[in-house]
C-alpha cells in the first residue's frame, strides 16, 4: 500500500484514532510519518505497565493530598494510589472517584457511556432479521386464513430456520 500522503512510497507507519466513537486511519511512508509527527509515540511512556496507566490520570490533585484524603468505603483506596498504581482498587472506586476519573475515562475511551459489546452494525442485523420474522410471521397468518397450506409450510420452516431452530419437520 502506498503512503497516503505523499503517494510515492510503501506505507510502514499505520495509524488509528478514534475519537469521539469516530475512526480515522493513516497509511504513511517513514519520511511523512516523521514530517507529521509520528516519530517517536512511545517515547513519553516509561516501561513499567503501572506507569504507563498511571500517566492517563494525571498528576494528582491538591485535594488528594490534603490531609482529608478520601477513600474507597470496601477497598480502602485513595485516589492517590490510583493515579501512582494505575489500577482501580474495585468497582465502587468508580462511584467513589468519579468526578476525578471521569475526565481520563472520556481521555482514553472518547466516551463516558457504555454501550454494550454488539457492535452497531450487527445491531442493524439483528433488528432487519427480527423486523423479516415478524414479517414472515404476518405473511403466515394471512396465509392460513385464506387456507393456501403449502406456502404457509415454507413460511413456518422459514422462520424456524430464521430464528434458529433448525428443526424442519
Amino acid at each position: 500500500m502506498l503512503c497516503q500522503n505523499c503517494g510515492k512510497y510503501e506505507a510502514t507507519t499505520h495509524v488509528k484514532r478514534i475519537i469521539n466513537g469516530e475512526t480515522a486511519e493513516a497509511h504513511l511512508c517513514g519520511d511523512c510519518a516523521h514530517a507529521l509527527g509520528y516519530t517517536d509515540v512511545f517515547g513519553g511512556f516509561s516501561t513499567s505497565f503501572s506507569d504507563l496507566l498511571g500517566s492517563f490520570f494525571g498528576e494528582p490533585s491538591v485535594s488528594a493530598l490534603s490531609s482529608r484524603t478520601v477513600r474507597c468505603e470496601k477497598c480502602g483506596s485513595t485516589f492517590n494510589d490510583i493515579v501512582n498504581s494505575g489500577k482501580i482498587g474495585c468497582a465502587d472506586c468508580y462511584g467513589t472517584f468519579f468526578d476525578k476519573l471521569l475526565p481520563s475515562l472520556q481521555r482514553i475511551h472518547g466516551k463516558t457511556r457504555h454501550e454494550g459489546k454488539i457492535p452497531k452494525a450487527v445491531k442493524a442485523d439483528n433488528d432487519s432479521m427480527e423486523n423479516k420474522i415478524t414479517r414472515l410471521e404476518n405473511e403466515l397468518k394471512d396465509a392460513v386464513e385464506r387456507q393456501d397450506f403449502e406456502k404457509a409450510a415454507k413460511l413456518r420452516d422459514e422462520i424456524k430456520e430464521l430464528k434458529g431452530d433448525g428443526k424442519n419437520e
